[in-house]
């Protein structure tokens, strides 16, 4: 009896699950039929379970397409044509090579008049370094015709705003007025670039001034951080020297300094007037040729001093261990594109890939960063921001970052492995995000009539013309994947790195561990 249970058991037909590779129904086929038969993997129930993993993840990465359309990089209609609408930039170039250039807004009832200089601390020497930022205090304290209490009474009363600012290659004097006095504000200009007195005893007041300007740099951790990163990427060269200069160089400058930079750097054909607002581009020449009458005309340009002392990347490092710092802060670089290159704009892009996140302002979790998700989900930073800055022959291109110290090690990780993807996967959809990101902030970056005379002033003395806004747009969009990294593979693949860091810093990994991960191991 047992042996008869055993046998039907035998000729039972088993369960289609134990059947590897074949239905029930193949296995009849087969032993009828000797002709080979399709095979069909059964179903488990471990495949359910991947299958509706997959559909929820779908449902997440793809919503309602409804929305779609909100979400996705793509727009649906690209209408450029209030770009192409956009007020005409007109240049005029004296017979002294002193150029003029205005873009005109007559709805607007105020304008911004300015002098851009190309010249900064980057054509100092090492004695005379801080001699461009110690004249742009001394161009207001009075001329040979005014006073200082004239100068500022002149501007209080005519409710204008004179500003000057420099940076390592160009130097800046504007005023912004209302529309009937572009000629007095012009005036004021060329009075204190051509007539200043430079009275001695102002010099020694001044000095105080910018020695407690100084103090209040060295407070400002982000502007130290990004002074020792030029001072150790371009090391023994002029690019690597700070704006205000060393202090025993600020109280030694003398009027003589002040007066052979001027007469130097201070010429016709290194100078641009740029005028924006309620201007007209006929009345501006006119008054320029009246009043910008002293300028010196020697050729000597900018880009041919430039040339006598080129800028020369160095991959070092700079760290400044502080423990009683509450936070830790670093800046990693690679050398970049000068204003000229033709990868010029992809860095950019590539910038925006990046993007910039803070703590404080929130989000993060759904931005279109990768590497600003990373901060926020795993909480591993304060804030982070990447930069490109070009100059003339170089650049500069990273990301600055502030961290609990315990969060080093991995805030290093991710900003390391971000900026080294760019050189292997590079998705179509983030590029053209970061192309509208970037073209938007360009834009919202022009508003207003002085941020626009700036940017006329200084494209006219990097590219020597205003780019229209229609023509830099379409080099944005040129920007796709494949350029991205091709881009990525010249400046950052397997490249040197520059290193600044201050505060807590001890967890921090050491210069080798960020040069190996310029690179990924691909097999």
């Amino acid at each position: 009896m047992a042996i008869r249970k055993l046998l039907s058991l035998a000729r039972r037909p088993r369960p289609p699950y134990l059947l590897p590779y074949r239905t029930a129904s193949t296995a009849v086929a087969t032993a009828a039929d000797s002709s080979p038969a399709p095979v069909t993997p059964p179903v488990m129930i471990y495949d359910h379970l991947a299958a509706a993993v997959k559909a929820k993840i779908k449902r997440l990465d793809d919503p309602d397409p409804r929305f779609l359309r909100y979400a996705s990089p793509h727009p649906n209609l690209a209408d450029h044509s209030s770009i192409l609408a956009a007020p005409a930039t007109r240049v005029t170039t004296l017979s002294n090579g002193l150029r003029v250039a205005t873009e005109s807004t007559l709805a607007s009832s105020t304008a911004t008049v300015g002098v851009w200089i190309d010249a900064g601390s980057r054509f100092e020497t090492e004695e005379t370094n801080g001699t461009a930022h110690f004249l742009e205090h001394m161009i207001f304290k009075g001329t040979e015709d005014r006073t200082v209490r004239q100068l500022e009474e002149e501007i209080e009363n005519m409710g204008g705003h004179l500003n000057a600012y420099t940076s390592r290659e160009q130097t800046t004097y504007y005023a912004k007025v209302l529309d009937h006095d572009v000629p007095k504000a012009l005036g004021i200009l060329a009075d204190i670039l051509q007539n200043s007195s430079f009275d001695e005893a102002r010099i020694n007041r001044e000095r105080d001034v910018i020695l407690r300007e100084m103090e209040e740099v060295e407070g400002q951790t982000e502007e130290v951080i990004f002074d020792h990163l030029h001072a150790t990427a371009f090391q023994y060269t002029p690019l690597g020297r700070t704006i205000l200069g060393p202090a025993s160089n600020i109280k030694t400058i003398t009027k003589e300094h002040l007066k052979n930079y001027i007469s130097t750097h201070y010429t016709a054909p290194r100078m641009v007037i740029s005028a924006s607002g309620a201007v007209k581009h006929e009345d501006v020449v006119e008054l320029v040729k009246k009043l910008f009458i002293k300028l010196s005309t020697d050729p000597t340009t900018a880009s041919q001093l430039v040339a006598k002392e080129p800028a020369v990347f160095t991959g070092s490092e700079v760290r400044i261990i502080d423990d009683d710092m509450p936070l830790a802060q670093f800046a990693v670089a690679f050398n970049g594109a000068s204003w000229t290159d033709p990868d010029s704009i992809a860095l950019m892009v590539m910038q925006s890939m990046l993007g910039s996140w803070n703590k404080s302002v929130g989000g993060g979790k759904h931005m279109g960063s990768e590497l600003a998700q990373r901060c926020a989900i795993n909480e591993i930073a304060e804030s982070m921001m990447a930069f490109n800055t070009n100059y003339k022959d170089t650049g500069l291109f990273g990301v600055y970052a502030v961290a609990k110290p315990d969060c080093l090690d991995d805030l290093a990780y991710a900003i390391m492995y971000d900026i080294s993807k760019m050189s292997y996967r590079v998705s179509d959809a983030d590029v053209k995000r970061a192309c509208n990101q970037l073209k938007s902030s360009l834009q919202l970056h022009l508003d207003g009539t002085t941020p626009i005379a700036e940017d006329i002033g200084r494209q006219l003395l990097t590219y020597g013309r205003r780019i229209p806004a229609a023509e830099l747009f379409a080099r944005i969009d040129a920007v796709d994947a494949s350029t991205v990294k091709r881009v990525a593979n010249r400046f950052i693949f397997d490249q040197d790195v520059a290193i600044a860091a201050m505060g807590p810093i001890t967890k921090l990994p050491d210069y080798n561990w960020f040069r190996r991960r310029t690179y990924l191991l691909r097999y």
